[in-house]
């Protein structure tokens, strides 16, 4: 079992990876929080998981909806002051399956963003800035994955609850879970690296929804097993909202549900999403009728040349494959 999770594992870098297959859990870690003698890397130890995060925030829509405080289809603009609308109609599904025409990033963030960007981007721009971008950004037809668009989204399920987004998404899917290792607060956690040097930690306090959370490999394991089995969890109508495809990308094969990409394969379907700060890599992902699931955290930033997520890819899938029918 352990031949497809070993080579995810680094000497240098403080890894942490688990699975699930059927009935069994695996985690292995190596490596140390911080180089230079710092503690070794647990299950528990904190990871920054980045875009990860927005597979937390379609969740709560998916529980949201599932209360009937908020519906799929509403405009957005119902959750946003007048002067704040966008040019054009945009649903809260639209955001979570990045078909909104959003661009990647908001308008007006590169100014903010340069001055930190192989530190903190995003760390001077703030839930203003955001509402500020939203009646200045010129939706475009088609899919486009967008940091704006389900950074968005959070801003205003949290409008809608009148309630802070970590408070909310704590409450409403990281307690009902039993995530204690995951949230938003940057303390405890490993030290990120990018090429070699230390990165303080990721601070993005416009767009939580899209990348803020730290989690563990326990919690992340604990949170795919869920997807698997969401009978036996108390978000069983959201968990099992989530996972169904939506958006058909080109190919035929491929499609998006909320966030998460789904891939159908002979025997079996894969559902996965990755993650990144300058200081970490991550990635997660499951397939249901295989019955298996794969989490994998790096504290390295990706690089043009890295290739832990297509590893933890393909470890996923060979997982899958290896799943008794």
């Amino acid at each position: 079992m352990t031949d497809p999770l070993t080579p995810l594992l680094s000497t240098v870098d403080g890894t942490a990876v688990a699975a699930r297959r059927g009935d069994e859990d695996f985690l292995l870690t190596s490596g140390t929080t911080a180089r230079g003698g710092a503690l070794p890397v647990r299950s528990d130890t904190r990871f920054e998981i980045g875009s990860l995060t927005k597979t937390f925030t379609a969740l709560l829509l998916a529980e949201m909806v599932a209360r009937g405080e908020v519906g799929y289809d509403d405009p957005v603009e119902r959750y946003l002051p007048r002067e704040c609308a966008p040019r054009a109609p945009i649903t809260l599904v639209r955001l979570a399956t990045h078909s909104s025409g959003l661009p990647k990033l908001p308008p007006g963030l590169w100014r903010s963003a340069l001055p930190a960007w192989f530190t903190n981007p995003y760390r001077a721009f703030t839930a203003r800035d955001v509402l500020a971008a939203v009646p200045r950004a010129r939706p475009r037809p088609g899919v486009r994955y967008s940091n704006f668009g389900v950074g968005l989204l959070g801003h205003l399920l949290a409008r809608a609850a009148g309630c802070p987004f970590e408070e909310l998404l704590t409450a409403r899917v990281l307690r009902p879970l039993g995530l204690p290792d995951t949230g938003c607060a940057p303390a405890p956690q490993a030290t990120g690296y990018w090429r070699g040097r230390p990165r303080p930690p990721w601070e993005i306090p416009g767009l939580p929804a899209a990348g803020a959370l730290r989690s563990s490999a326990r919690d992340m394991l604990r949170y795919l097993t869920a997807h698997l089995n969401p009978s036996a969890t108390p978000l069983e109508r959201a968990l099992t909202e989530v996972t169904r495809p939506r958006v058909a990308l080109p190919g035929g094969a491929d499609h998006l549900c909320l966030v998460w990409n789904h891939r159908a394969r002979p025997g079996h379907e894969l559902l996965f999403h990755s993650g990144g700060t300058r200081g970490f890599t991550s990635f997660a992902g499951f397939s249901p009728r295989a019955g298996t699931a794969l989490v994998a955290l790096v504290n390295t930033g990706p690089t043009l040349r890295g290739t832990f997520i297509q590893r933890s890819y393909e470890a996923l899938r060979t997982l899958a494959t290896l799943a008794p029918a």
